[in-house]
């Protein structure tokens, strides 16, 4: 099977970094063409993968002769497996501090590497994250066909090479627990992680609560923590955190939920097809859900400074997303409707005062971008991109 190459917005940004900083790091879920990207942007550096077992035994058994028998540049692919080693990297970069592009990392494991990172190569590496595709990179030429894009996902697999969205998502959870869970967290009952994702799922767009799903699952409440981290850490799953700056009142402080691709979100939903899946009582989350991580690509390809939020209070009064750039916000009510209405803006009416410099959207499946009132726009959800830009 041919497989086609197609481009992503990050490469840019980290063909520059390599020009300015003696380490590169991409991060990001499994499967979202880390690898393949690299290799394309840097065809003339070595390549080594912490994958191989037989290397990564080697590495851990003598991490400095280890590093010393790759000529640098070089690319090394998975190595949150082998931590052991940036040290190593750290000194031989320090040797020729002013040659840029030295090392190229990869990693899916963010929250342990980006521990390395600032223990070890703190000032020498820019850092990056590669989610699955967006609109932006892999045009839905075909808005109608929007459950059908959420169904899909934006893995390259089955999004690009049209790899069968069952077979494939099968394989990728099932190869997530086994080298990922059992290697790296040493979770000994699958089956009840297994239900722990697919409570996760059946609660995506909502406010977790800890407490819930430990008794649901008869598990303590710090092996829910230990196991959420992990699926947080892994990018599979996104929280997304209460605002709570310069507000007074009383707040909701729980995440919500998120999943950072739609396709793994439905398939462990149990969906078909995208008829069935637009028809379904998780529309509305769904949809929320690919939204939200439509916004979380845009940041990610841009390496953009801005942080992301929602906002809820005890009264139930709810923004569903707050992007901040510090100096001013965006605001999002996030509804899948084809009739904007202005009673779905209330809330960023009612709570625009809380904020500095808001500007406020309604994101809709309506076709056309309109004003809704003097300060609210409505925006179809395919033109997100545009926002970003």
């Amino acid at each position: 099977m041919s497989r086609r190459y197609i481009p992503r917005k990050s490469e840019k940004n980290i063909k520059k970094a390599s020009e300015q900083f003696p380490v590169v790091v991409l991060t990001g879920p499994r499967q979202t063409g880390k690898s393949t990207l690299l290799q394309k942007l840097f065809p003339d550096y070595d390549y080594v993968t912490f994958d191989d077992p037989v290397l990564r035994e080697s590495c851990r058994s003598d991490p400095s002769t280890f590093i010393d028998r790759f000529n640098t540049p070089c690319i090394i692919d998975e190595i949150q497996y082998v931590p052991e080693i940036l040290p190593y990297i750290k000194i031989k970069v320090d040797k020729r501090r002013d040659i840029s592009g030295q090392f190229i990392l990869t990693g899916s494991q963010i929250f342990p590497l980006m521990k390395g990172m600032t223990e070890s190569l703190a000032g020498r590496a820019a850092v990056f994250e590669l989610f699955g595709f967006s609109m932006e990179e892999y045009d839905l030429d075909d808005p109608s066909r929007l459950f059908d894009r959420i169904l899909c996902g934006g893995y390259p697999d089955p999004l690009i090479h049209q790899v069968d969205r069952i077979s494939f998502y099968s394989s990728y959870l099932q190869t997530y627990l086994e080298r990922d869970i059992r290697q790296i967290q040493n979770v000994q009952d699958l089956s009840i992680f297994l239900s722990f994702l697919e409570l996760l799922a059946g609660r995506v767009g909502n406010i977790l609560n800890l407490s819930e799903i430990s008794k649901i699952l008869g598990v303590s409440q710090p092996t829910v923590k230990r196991w959420l981290s992990l699926l947080e850490s892994s990018r599979i799953i996104y929280l997304l955190r209460p605002y709570f700056k310069n507000i007074n009142k009383r707040i909701v402080k729980s995440p919500k939920i998120y999943f950072t691709d739609t396709g793994l979100l439905t398939y462990i939903l149990r969906y078909p097809d995208s008829a069935t899946l637009a028809a379904g009582p998780a529309n509305g989350a769904v949809f929320e859900n690919f939204v939200i991580m439509e916004f979380l690509k845009q940041k990610a390809a841009r390496n953009s400074m801005s942080e992301f939020f929602f906002y809820r209070d005890n009264n139930q009064s709810e923004i569903d997303l707050i992007i901040d750039y510090g100096f001013r916000q965006e605001l999002f009510e996030i509804k899948l409707s084809k009739n904007p209405q202005k009673k779905q803006i209330y809330q960023l009416q009612r709570l625009k005062s809380l904020f500095t410099s808001p500007s406020l959207y309604l994101i809709s499946t309506y076709e056309n971008v309109l004003k809704l009132s003097d300060d609210v726009s409505n925006l179809p959800f395919f033109r997100i991109p545009e926002l970003a830009e």
